[in-house]
């Protein structure tokens, strides 16, 4: 029983910053329903994840890896496999709600739908690292919220790049996403815990950063509202260059 209440704690998190976010023009029926496609394609993002990611495991291990170096194996999968493969599909899903639907984007938009995007990555995720997890892993997951952290910094990166007509930016969000997100998983692996003990301290804070992104999420979402660089429409086309 305490699990389950763990479980369906851990998405009350994910549930409130989405409906936050979607809530930010109540007036604007167009933006709700982006919001909800970003959602939907945030969900989707986990099935090519998952297919690539079985492909990749044993592809591999075939290579013989994990049993001549099990450290770098676990290196390789996490943080080029596993973090590359999440962060690729959920940009690149994002770059499809936003090419495939004409309005008038602004920096806060961009920022606001990849977050979305990784909420709905985030909250599938949490479904499966569940299961057989503790009570404590669930709660540290949901209350974390790394995949809308991750989604931030690409967001606003993406949008930073239209404003400024400098996609090297795209780029740089999505390189700094990428390693966070890996170094993170590396960090939580049997392999890298058992160089020494003291090293679970990494997870630790890198965990802490996650939380701090989405109150730097917060924040700048609240600021952005009445800075116009950040409401000025970049695209009317719903296209990225």
């Amino acid at each position: 029983m305490l699990f389950v209440i763990a479980c369906i704690a851990s998405f009350i998190p994910y549930t409130a910053l989405f409906l936050w976010l979607r809530s930010r023009r109540r007036e604007d029926p167009s933006y709700k329903k982006l919001c909800g496609r970003a959602l939907g394609f945030g969900v989707l993002s986990v099935l090519p994840v998952t297919l690539f990611s079985g492909v990749s495991y044993v592809v591999v291990r075939l290579t013989g890896l994990h049993n001549a170096n099990p450290l770098l194996y676990q290196a390789v999968y996490t943080v080029i496999v596993l973090a590359l493969m999440e962060e690729l599909a959920k940009y690149l899903l994002f770059r499809r709600v936003v090419n495939k639907t004409p309005y008038p984007y602004s920096w806060l938009d961009m920022t606001v739908l990849m977050t979305i995007v990784g909420i709905g990555f985030g909250a599938i995720e949490a479904v499966v690292y569940s299961i057989g997890a503790s009570v404590p892993v669930v709660l540290v997951r949901g209350i974390c919220l790394p995949h809308a952290g991750y989604g931030f910094i690409v967001g606003y990166f993406c949008g930073k790049a239209e404003q400024n007509g400098k996609p090297i930016y795209r780029w740089i969000g999505f390189l700094i996403s990428w390693l966070l997100h890996g170094i993170y998983d590396f960090s939580l692996s049997e392999e890298f815990l058992a160089i020494n003990d003291n090293l679970a301290i990494v997870a630790v804070l890198l965990a802490l950063a996650d939380i701090f992104l989405v109150i730097k999420l917060i924040v700048f979402v609240n600021k952005a509202k009445k800075n116009e660089i950040y409401n000025r429409g970049l695209k009317t086309d719903g296209s990225l260059s």
